[in-house]
């Protein structure tokens, strides 16, 4: 059997990865709400609290690691799946409804609130627009995405791999390309070294930037309908992968098997990497430091970029290690997690405003906002998405009220 006609993946290892792909993004909630309590000069987020946490600035950068590479080799192996399910006019329509609709609804449902919410933090003394915040109405192609851009550059990343899939089949009608390739992938991925090879491209693009410094991580689209060269390289590369290994699903059991030393790696490289980056944010104002900042930068990409790769291995064989089989409730908050993502922001920033003066230490605050805001977004994904039209635009199916008591009753009973 060639590597291009290998078996489908098992129900055991898609429940694994459904459930890393609704993990990431609920990731993306926690990861937002404690944005405003990372201790940084100057201000980056639109409110910044009075009692910052180095405790949630290191979970911040941890989650801002890996969180989109894991997202997007996520969505390139489901759209692989999708499209030989499908079909090419079919994978269109799906893609168009679940994630080109979703955009061009929800960005001026979600925009509208959260622009409302930075005018109110205008009237604190460490809140409101951030430095270098584009002027309204935007220039074009300087658009405002905020937290949607994913949905955007999903699209561009569907519309790239058909075009380039489409190529590639018509320059290759025997396969014999393909098959190169994916022997190629395969000998790349059996390699314990495999992160490196991934990590080259976008530790050149880190390289190549003279502004990049590793907090940004890779550079997101959120601000223009331009995506930037970065988000290509390293979203795309993500992509790609996540096709490929659907072409040869049995590469999943290394990574299953790497876990811990991908673990172990990735914990390392992020503590080094978080300690560099307090390092480079006081290099312009330490001038009595004796390594240059264009030295500190190199060594910063040199270790960030395996960073990513590692821990996006890591996170992915811990998954298919300890989550193999069916959950009824990582069944559910999976597919609660892409409604909960796109509402979640105007939510979240509102609560951040609203305990930021408060005299409470930064970790009890974020614990508050989670608290509060998670209950009615979960409780509006199930009144208001779950069984209803909605539902069906954002999952491809509406959820049978009588699949949720049996859900309910499985889930009782494992208690």
């Amino acid at each position: 059997m060639s590597p291009s006609t290998a078996a489908t993946p098992t129900s055991e290892r898609l429940h694994a990865l459904d459930a890393l792909r609704g993990g990431a993004l609920l990731l993306g909630i926690v990861l937002h709400a404690a944005m405003s309590f990372v201790p940084a000069t100057p201000r980056f987020w639109f409110i910044q609290d009075t009692h910052p946490s180095l405790l949630l600035g290191l979970l911040t950068f941890t989650i801002h690691v890996f969180r989109m590479t894991a997202f997007f080799l996520m969505a390139g192996f489901f759209a692989r799946m999708s499209f030989h399910r499908r079909g090419s006019w079919g994978f269109v329509r799906d893609r168009l409804q679940r994630i080109g609709l979703p955009f061009v609804i929800g960005w001026p449902i979600v925009f509208t609130p959260m622009a409302l919410v930075v005018i109110w933090a205008s009237g604190f003394p460490n809140g409101g627009p951030t430095p270098g915040a584009r002027g309204w109405p935007p220039v074009l192609p300087n658009f405002p995405l905020a937290h949607l851009w994913f949905l955007y550059v999903l699209l561009e990343l569907y519309v790239a791999m058909l075009l380039l899939r489409g190529a590639i089949v018509r320059l290759d009608p025997s396969g014999t390309l393909r098959t190169v390739i994916d022997r190629l992938f395969a000998r790349i991925m059996r390699n314990p070294l495999a992160p490196l090879v991934l990590a080259i491209p976008i530790g050149i693009a880190f390289c190549l930037d003279p502004r990049w410094i590793n907090v940004m991580g890779v550079r997101t689209p959120d601000q223009s309908l331009i995506t930037n060269a970065q988000a290509w390289i390293g979203f795309g590369t993500a992509f790609g992968v996540g096709w490929l290994l659907h072409r040869q699903v049995d590469l999943l059991r290394l990574l299953e098997r790497r876990w811990l030393p991908h673990l172990l790696l990735a914990v390392g490289l992020i503590l080094i990497s978080f300690v560099l980056s307090g390092v480079m944010l006081s290099a312009p104002g330490a001038p009595k430091l004796q390594v240059s900042f264009a030295t500190l930068r190199l060594v910063s990409a040199t270790l960030y970029a395996p960073a990513i790769w590692i821990s996006t291995f890591a996170v992915l064989g811990l998954a298919l290690r300890f989550m193999p089989g069916f959950s009824p409730t990582w069944r559910y908050l999976a597919d609660a997690s892409y409604w909960l993502y796109l509402i979640h922001m105007p939510i979240v920033m509102a609560l951040q405003v609203a305990v930021s003066q408060l005299d409470w230490s930064g970790p009890i605050k974020f614990a508050i906002i989670l608290a509060v805001a998670l209950p009615p977004m979960l409780a509006s994904y199930h009144l208001l998405v779950r069984f209803t039209f909605i539902g069906v635009v954002l999952n491809g199916r509406r959820a049978p009220r009588e699949a949720a008591a049996v859900v309910a009753v499985e889930g009782s009973a494992a208690q």
